[in-house]
């Protein structure tokens, strides 16, 4: 997986909040960027952004649930924190419903938020690593040829080389030439593996 720099983005309408978490985060070694508005963030919110965002979830204009709202029909994965006050609660509950990773309350100790941003930037990078192991799967089957690929789904249904020849109208040898190259472009020795890699990136070919 390629290096990517994590940041801490911190979207929070009020100033003095806003400065005390950006010189928190500094403190204590981490990237971060400020936004005093929603809208601010979504306007520059882009996919390659990796990291996690610190979000309050009541604010002026477009609020904090609405916000991930539209990170969701986006497709985001960056893990969202909300930030809530006492009478937020029911609300937290409900954004952790839609894809939310945590929420604090305020007031908050720093210490307690600095360990659930950890834990959410341990989760980014691993939901990183498995979205490029599945980007590389998806390469991969791009690479096979329509025969191959058409030969690779007979395989994955369970039929035999002699079915898989008969439906074809080719040679049981031209099959299992083909099957040896869809595995080795795969870069499998197991059609079981081969199965779980390819319903692995079913939905992400399927939503293509």
């Amino acid at each position: 997986m390629t290096d990517i720099q994590q940041t801490v983005y911190v979207v929070e309408d009020d100033e003095a909040v806003r400065d005390s978490l950006e010189l928190l985060l500094k403190s204590d070694g981490k990237p971060v960027k400020t936004y005093e508005s929603a809208l601010a963030f979504l306007k520059d919110y882009s996919e390659s952004m990796a990291g996690c965002i610190v979000l309050d979830i009541r604010m002026p204009g477009m609020d904090g649930m609405e916000l991930q709202k539209k990170l969701n029909e986006k497709h985001s994965i960056l893990p969202i924190i909300f930030v809530t006050g006492h009478g937020d609660v029911p609300m937290a509950v409900d954004a952790m419903k839609e894809g939310a990773v945590d929420f604090i309350q305020k007031p908050y100790r720093e210490e307690a938020l600095l360990e659930k941003i950890e834990a959410a930037l341990a989760q980014d990078m691993e939901q990183r690593k498995t979205l490029d192991e599945k980007q590389e799967i998806i390469r991969r089957i791009k690479s096979l040829t329509p025969r191959e690929h058409e030969i690779m789904d007979r395989m994955i249904e369970g039929q035999a080389n002699k079915v898989i020849a008969i439906e074809l109208e080719i040679s049981q040898r031209t099959v299992e030439i083909h099957r040896s190259r869809v595995m080795h472009k795969m870069g499998t020795h197991s059609l079981a593996h081969l199965v779980r890699m390819v319903l692995s990136v079913k939905n992400l070919i399927d939503a293509k």
